[in-house]
């Protein structure tokens, strides 16, 4: 698994959203965003993350970052995730691993002393230029907004 590094350029991307409309990494030039990879929609942990991050949204917004959440999930269970918890960002359908490996979020896990292959809970924060600011690896997915504008502080 080679995940990017603070300091690395965010790659180029184009992939669909939970209304199965294109977002393109093109269309953020001289915005910052976040993009936080989580392993499944609707899951306990990432329903946990990603309430966090609703919850916080405008505090998050007033500090100039757009956000989307990414996982593997199709559009129509992206758009299910979004609308059973409201949330105000676009969540991403990367089926064809476009930014999952672009990233490097990709690679060996373990559960219950089982190993595979699988999505690493991860954030990127990308500044205005589309350099990636912070990488956090050790999500705390009850508080993860507050972990975020700890660093952006």
């Amino acid at each position: 698994m080679n995940t990017l590094k603070v300091g690395d350029k965010a790659p180029e991307f184009q992939v669909l959203n939970q209304n199965e409309n294109p977002v393109k990494s093109s269309e953020l030039k001289g915005r910052a965003y976040i993009l936080f990879f989580y392993p499944r929609a609707s899951t306990p942990g990432c329903t946990a993350e990603a309430c966090s991050l609703n919850d916080k949204f405008s505090e998050l917004r007033k500090s100039g970052f757009e956000i989307f959440g990414v996982s593997e999930d199709t559009p129509a269970k992206q758009m299910k995730f979004k609308e059973k918890y409201g949330f105000t960002y676009d969540l991403l359908a990367d089926t064809e691993h476009q930014l999952i490996d672009a990233y490097g979020v990709w690679g060996p896990k373990k559960f219950m002393g089982k190993e595979y292959d699988g999505l690493h809970r991860t954030t990127f924060i990308i500044n205005a230029d589309g350099i990636i600011n912070h990488v956090i690896n050790n999500v705390r997915t009850k508080d993860h907004a507050d972990q975020i504008l700890e660093l952006l502080g």
